[in-house]
């Protein structure tokens, strides 16, 4: 493959586990990713929700690190608008010191949760977001220790300081924010399972490339394999993305209707709300490769981050590892090929 490929995990809480089991299952695939050759394994931050544990990254890829060996773990990601970056930057030294070259520090500009649940997080110091770019141009400068002479806080340091320091990503889904990981000089993971517009991929890659030929460009995508094309495509089923569309011209991605409308209320602005199929790929080990692989050549994609929406564990397992490195390497047909291990012996069971 002349791409890399990793995984995003959200600790989905299945019908019928509770947050503990799912944040077990979470350490376990983060273990079977590292066994079967992915790149990197990451985890995302939600916040009041009852449909996924992954309420604190920068906590469990402490846990991830101590239980795997190689794998890089990270976010996917910290939802900067909450948090000092001074703070986030010693979180992630502490992290970098503990598990050297291994911790990846992914930011985004969503608010990962409802209004209610970012008034709570920003308690006594209420952020709208609008200065997100002066937080991670100053986050990147304590993770580089370059703070200048003229910055507010000169001669700051986010101790300890780690012999290698962790990378950072930026995550979004538009050509803006494709242009501000560009300014930075930094890697770009584009969220295509939130905003799977081609031409706005399009125009984010050409934004992105223009200006930093030598950066890293991510596609994080929702993908599902199986033996066969139609379970596939079962499995994928009819899911919604759901968007609800502020008056003040914001726009936040929901995982269902009554969360959409949730969100609207406590804005306390006009609102609507749209809703369209779910962009998965979904089809055979093969059909989904050659999918990746198309979109690699048309928008000169580093790496794939694997979403994986499948509520059952043992199919989500087995789809992460059909499509994993290591079971590619040789492979053509699902037919010729030793049956994978089988998923349900190695998920745990609530």
């Amino acid at each position: 493959m002349s791409y890399k490929l990793s995984i995003l995990d959200q600790s989905p809480i299945f019908p019928g586990d509770t947050a503990a089991t799912a944040l077990q299952k979470t350490v376990l695939l983060a273990q079977k990713a590292e066994e079967w050759g992915y790149s990197r394994f990451w985890v995302s931050e939600h916040h009041h929700t009852v449909q996924l544990a992954g309420s604190s990254p920068e906590v469990l890829i402490a846990y991830l690190a101590a239980r795997t060996n190689k794998i890089k773990v990270g976010s996917g990601g910290v939802m900067l608008q909450h948090y000092s970056p001074y703070k986030v930057a010693e979180n992630f030294h502490v992290l970098s010191n503990l598990a050297p070259g291994r911790v990846d520090l992914g930011v985004g500009k969503a608010p990962g949760g409802l209004p209610l649940s970012t008034k709570a997080l920003q308690y006594g110091t209420v952020n709208d977001g609008k200065d997100f770019p002066e937080r991670l141009s100053f986050l990147r400068e304590l993770i580089e220790n370059s703070i200048g002479e003229n910055h507010p806080f000169s001669g700051i340091q986010a101790t300890p300081i780690p012999e290698e320091k962790p990378e950072i990503f930026l995550l979004g889904a538009s050509a803006s924010s494709a242009q501000l990981a560009n300014d930075l000089g930094i890697s770009f993971v584009f969220a295509r399972f939130i905003n799977s517009d081609n031409r706005v991929l399009e125009e984010a890659a050409n934004t992105y490339r223009k200006g930093f030929p030598k950066g890293r460009f991510i596609l994080s995508l929702a993908a599902i394999a199986a033996p066969e094309q139609s379970e596939a495509e079962q499995l994928a089923g009819d899911k919604k993305i759901v968007k609800v569309h502020l008056q003040s011209g914001r726009t936040l991605t929901l995982q269902t209707r009554a969360q959409a409308e949730v969100f609207g209320n406590q804005s306390g602005e006009p609102y609507e709300i749209t809703e369209q199929k779910a962009d998965i790929i979904a089809g055979t080990p093969n059909y989904v490769r050659n999918v990746l692989e198309k979109l690699q050549k048309s928008y000169q994609v580093d790496e794939f981050i694997l979403h994986t929406p499948v509520e059952n564990e043992a199919e989500r397992l087995q789809s992460f590892e059909l499509l994993s490195p290591r079971y590619a390497v040789g492979k053509t047909e699902i037919g010729n090929t030793i049956y994978p291990y089988i998923a349900s012996q190695i998920f745990l069971k609530g």
